[in-house]
């Protein structure tokens, strides 16, 4: 065969090989549209009116669109945002529509803020039965990649995250249900992604095995890869070359929902915490500059899933479109 002949053939599997990945996923998406036609029966339906769910980042996009839909289904919601007006606004939406929903100024990355969030909660509410983190950031777009404000992205997108779900332990009310934390992560944080893993194989072994996973080496990995931008050797440093502090900043929080699905396994009945991640997919909103292929309805919905998911053996796990998925 000529070379000519081998990279035509090359281009048309390359071609075909995408056609199915995009045919696979509109059916997926079909399927979804689907099941979120099917209302929940008396059986599955553990939650009620009283049942309180608070959501990070909800003023807009997917965060607004996971508390319409818990809130369709009965649920009295919490919308917060770090901007108390478009919070406010967002909020006033969904009370519109005849929901129940409160607002309530959360800033992840400001422990005064986080503070009088907790307390302001367990005051009026006794506590919480879902809390759902959606709040993040991105100063990527596009193919650009920058790690100028890397810092800031690991800080609210990771340390954040972390800091919430510290001060939201102590929040969640104990049931024979279990109280239910979902991160909305993103896929580019999976250990095992073929285009945008890390380089060097001694650490991706430590934040992949369980035996070896801790909070200590997150923390030491995310701070590894901050010195390297300072000093500026973060390119020859291994680290994914796509979206890169975005990717890390999500892998932290991947690696950390790993590690508290195990620590919270230990609580007993009445006392048991779930807790999962999940990718929204690629949808569309700023954040991937309008050009994403779902729609922030679609992104919400397997947040929500989990959230209202009656099976307690899912904890420490990834999903994405209602499936689990790899690390």
């Amino acid at each position: 065969m000529s070379a000519s002949s081998k990279f035509r053939n090359n281009a048309e599997k390359r071609t075909n090989k995408k056609e199915r990945a995009k045919e696979r996923r509109e059916n997926r998406h079909q399927e979804i549209s689907r099941l979120r036609t099917i209302p929940y029966s008396n059986h599955e339906r553990w939650w009620s009116a009283e049942t309180i769910e608070a959501v990070t980042g909800a003023n807009r996009r997917i965060g607004f669109e996971i508390a319409r839909l818990l809130a369709s289904h009965g649920l009295t919601v919490i919308l917060t945002s770090r901007d108390a007006t478009l919070g406010e606004e967002a909020t006033k939406a969904l009370q519109e529509q005849g929901l129940k929903a409160v607002f309530h100024q959360l800033d992840v990355s400001d422990h005064e803020s986080v503070d009088t969030f907790c307390a302001c909660v367990k005051e009026k509410y006794g506590g919480l039965d879902i809390f759902i983190n959606n709040a993040g950031i991105s100063h990527i777009t596009g193919s650009e990649n920058s790690v100028e404000f890397a810092e800031k992205v690991i800080n609210i997108n990771y340390i954040g995250t972390k800091n919430m779900i510290k001060s939201a332990l102590p929040l969640m009310k104990p049931s024979s249900e279990g109280a239910r934390i979902v991160n909305v992560r993103s896929r580019l944080g999976r250990l095992n992604g073929r285009r945008n893993r890390i380089a060097d194989v001694g650490l991706r072994q430590k934040l992949e095995d369980p035996e070896l996973l801790s909070e200590d080496v997150i923390d030491a990995t995310m701070n590894k890869f901050l010195e390297e931008v300072k000093d500026g050797s973060w390119i020859s440093g291994g680290w994914p070359q796509n979206n890169t502090d975005y990717s890390l900043s999500k892998l932290a929080v991947n690696c950390y929902t790993r590690v508290m699905g195990r620590v919270l396994a230990g609580r007993g009945d009445g006392e048991k915490i779930y807790i999962n991640c999940c990718c929204p997919g690629w949808v569309k909103t700023a954040m991937t500059g309008w050009a994403g292929l779902t729609s922030p309805e679609v992104g919400a919905d397997t947040a929500v899933w989990l959230a209202l998911l009656r099976d307690q053996s899912v904890n420490g796990k990834f999903f994405a479109e209602r499936r689990e998925i790899n690390f």
